[in-house]
């Protein structure tokens, strides 16, 4: 199994959903069985129909939050040496002005929250860099270098 990086906070987070998941939809989903059940003729029941769709739903990401949270690797937050690594905090400067970054893995991937995936172009361009190093990113827009002011 393909172990997971996440902090902390996000392997609580999945925790407290799947929690939730498993405590109160699994009821919710059952009550609509039971009183899709009550209306008679399963075969031609489309209330009963579309419990058991949810129900199948609910129980797939139920399954896929218990596989994420078995293969979680807590990301250790120290200063690892000076070098970016899965779970620094990383100033950038890419000739127009600063951005902050933290390096996360996949399932807490956020870039509205400036969370990076350390599997992003940019998070791979990025690991195992010193302060003061330069690398360049292509995308489809083109080409932009970015400085490491700072790692936290």
């Amino acid at each position: 199994m393909e172990e997971k990086y996440i902090t902390r906070e996000g392997l609580d987070k999945l925790k407290k959903e799947l929690e939730r998941l498993k405590k109160e939809e699994r009821v919710k989903i059952s009550e609509e069985l039971k009183e899709a059940i009550s209306f008679g003729d399963l075969s031609e029941n489309a209330a009963y129909d579309e419990a058991k769709e949810n129900q199948a739903f609910l129980e797939g990401k139920i399954a896929e939050l218990e596989r994420l949270v078995n293969a979680a690797k807590l990301i250790k937050k120290d200063n690892h040496a000076g070098w970016i690594q899965i779970g620094s905090l990383v100033t950038l400067f890419d000739g127009t002005g600063e951005q902050r970054f933290e390096i996360v893995g996949e399932e807490e991937a956020d870039p509205i929250e400036k969370r990076l995936s350390f599997k992003s172009p940019l998070g791979q361009a990025l690991l195992n860099k010193p302060q003061g190093a330069q690398v360049e990113i292509i995308t489809p827009k083109g080409s932009t270098t970015y400085k490491v002011l700072k790692i936290d």
